[in-house]
């Protein structure tokens, strides 16, 4: 793999954009920040790892006394029995104890005394873009959890204690104006400046903007001479008196998207592996071990002002989490769709995808998936069902995302004429997204060994005044899946248009409201036990890992998560708190918020710390 600062010559040329940017800014830099030093923002230098980061998620070499025993819990195991047990073993990165007492754990175990609290599997995403996620630049910071514009003030505060002098403070995508119960709006510059006015700050709305500055961010890029920038395509960014930056828009790019231009040719690959470090923690911290990314709209090729949150070269946007992997630094189970959004009849990507890629290649924190989230667009429908074709003969997993009963109707009969040419049962293809459905359409999706990836997301953005029955509809399509054998699961979609924490559409999937607290899904409730069963044991097939995770079960992968709280028994307002105060990922703890401590060690007393 070459890095950026290889010798391929990646470097040089950025550095040759910065000069450029440094042209073009330098004065208004300088009148923000009163010294030289601000500079910095522009040469993207970044502070690189920082050692609370470093601490959090360097797994080092495993060890023979690394064994974990975990007693006196509430653990749901989500086995088939959906057995709670109070106690559990783990040796060697698997469970191998799962019952009541203190069983095994050799000589130097760590024995933590849950003291009642309540465990589950670590969760599975079964659709999701966090390798986009890692790709933020700037210090990104989650605001999907914040109910109003105050505790987005509180949260890019707290924030800015990690953030080095003249770096950027960002929050791009997971969140939506709606969940701000102050306004329904963003926040303004003057709310930003109350936050953060040391440092520069923008937040983005889901995949095109607009996004919202605060004034040492507008002063940065009022600066910027759109003729200085290192392509002809770039515009004026013209951040108006509240902050505003304009959108974007999905092709013809505008002022947001030459904002996160210059962002992005600022980042460099240092910048990256932080990102995606703070990227695996917040995962962790929200109780998710083990993800299946897609891609989306892929871009391949140097960096232009055309391009959204969701575009990225879909052959080098995977280089920082692999280095990770390499180092040892992963936390996160992560396999890697590939998505191909080409119309071309020829499909040339697609075709080459296929003969020079392995499908499941990899080990069990990191390795390549198959194709998703589509293989083509759905229109026009030639090119779509070519697509189809290839990859059935090719023999691989395929996936298609469908938001209309028309676009269901298109898949299945696609699938049922290539089916009929190459069969295709036992490759695990499926549907996601679904927010309508029949029963005919699930029964032919079934015989073809099919199965459904449910997307709970829809609170995110729905209107005060939506329609009841928004999708997906969970009871409905579960209902049916069970009766007839079909594999089902449920996905959040985060994190361009929503969050990544999966406890806010697990909150949807059981309650139906939306963040205006109506009723949008009437009648299509789960119950919490269905909707963290799909979340675990449910997804963990459509990662072709079901025997190695999504429930706590002597052999499986020692994943599991220790909650704050009592899943079971909390308001259903609620479950949108529920984090992790212990998260176990391949038998290692790499998430602690300190509130459980090892109460004593067998016949070890070296204290490791945190892994």
């Amino acid at each position: 793999m070459i890095k950026e600062d290889g010798k391929d010559g990646l470097e040089s040329k950025r550095l040759k954009r910065r000069n450029l940017l440094k042209a073009g800014a330098a004065a208004g830099v300088a009148a923000v920040t009163g010294t030289g030093a601000g500079l910095a923002i522009l040469a993207g230098t970044g502070a690189g790892l920082t050692a609370d980061i470093a601490r959090a998620t360097d797994r080092g070499p495993r060890r023979e006394s690394d064994d974990l025993v975990l007693v006196n819990g509430q653990i749901h195991t989500m086995d088939e029995r959906n057995s709670v047990v109070s106690a559990v073993t783990i040796s060697r990165g698997r469970f191998v104890h799962v019952g009541h007492g203190h069983h095994g754990g050799g000589d130097g175990a760590t024995v933590i005394d849950l003291r009642g609290r309540t465990v589950v599997p670590g969760l599975v995403e079964g659709h999701v873009h966090v390798v986009s996620m890692g790709n933020r630049p700037g210090y990104h910071t989650p605001l999907e959890n914040t109910t109003t514009i105050r505790e987005v003030q509180d949260t890019i505060a707290a924030r800015r204690a990690g953030v080095p002098a003249g770096q950027w403070i960002t929050s791009m995508g997971g969140w939506h104006p709606n969940q701000w119960v102050d306004g329904r709006r963003r926040p303004t510059r003057a709310e930003l400046d109350a936050a953060v006015s040391d440092r520069p700050v923008i937040i983005w709305q889901q995949f095109t903007g607009p996004a919202v500055v605060n004034s040492m961010g507008k002063a940065f890029f009022d600066a910027i001479d759109a003729g200085a920038l290192p392509h002809p395509d770039a515009v004026k960014i013209n951040a108006a008196a509240d902050g505003t930056i304009a959108a974007a828009t999905f092709t013809g790019g505008g002022p947001a998207a030459t904002a996160l231009y210059v962002l992005r040719v600022m980042q460099t690959f240092e910048d990256k592996k932080r990102s995606t470090l703070d990227a695996m923690n917040y995962a962790t911290r929200v109780g998710l071990t083990s993800m299946l990314d897609e891609v989306l709209f892929p871009t391949p090729g140097p960096l232009h002002p055309f391009q959204i949150l969701s575009n990225l070269d879909q052959y080098r946007m995977y280089d920082a989490w692999l280095e990770l992997h390499r180092e040892r630094r992963t936390s996160v189970r992560l396999q890697m769709n590939f998505l191909q959004n080409q119309s071309d009849p020829n499909l040339p990507e697609l075709k080459e995808r296929l003969r020079n890629q392995f499908q499941f290649f990899g080990d069990d924190m990191l390795m390549t998936g198959s194709i998703g989230e589509w293989a083509a667009p759905l229109s026009p429908q030639s090119v779509w069902f070519e697509a189809q074709r290839l990859v059935a003969q090719a023999r691989w997993r395929n996936e298609n995302s469908v938001q209309s009963l028309a676009a269901l109707q298109q898949v299945v009969e696609g699938y049922e004429k290539v089916h009929a040419e190459f069969g295709i049962k036992g490759l695990r293809w499926m549907v996601h997204h679904v927010p309508f459905v029949t029963t005919d359409l699930l029964d032919r999706l079934h015989s073809m060994g099919c199965g459904v990836e449910m997307a709970a997301f829809r609170w995110v953005s729905a209107a005060e005044n939506a329609a009841s029955n928004v999708g997906a509809p969970f009871r409905t399509i579960l209902d049916h899946a069970n009766s007839i054998g079909m594999p089902v699961g449920i996905h959040g979609d985060g994190v361009h248009i929503a969050p990544l924490n999966p406890w806010l559409h697990i909150y949807y999937a059981t309650t139906g409201l939306s963040s205006f607290g109506k009723q949008i899904n009437a009648g299509q409730q789960l119950t919490r036990e269905e909707a963290l069963r799909l979340f675990t044991r449910g997804n963990s097939y459509f990662l072709k890992m079901e025997d190695k995770i999504g429930s706590i079960e002597p052999g499986k992968l020692a994943d599991l998560v220790v909650l704050n709280d009592d899943y079971f028994r909390v308001r259903d307002e609620d479950i949108k708190k529920l984090r992790s105060i212990l998260t176990v990922v391949d038998g290692e703890i790499v998430h602690d918020a300190g509130v459980l401590r090892p109460d004593h060690r067998n016949g070890d007393d070296d204290d490791r710390g945190r892994r």
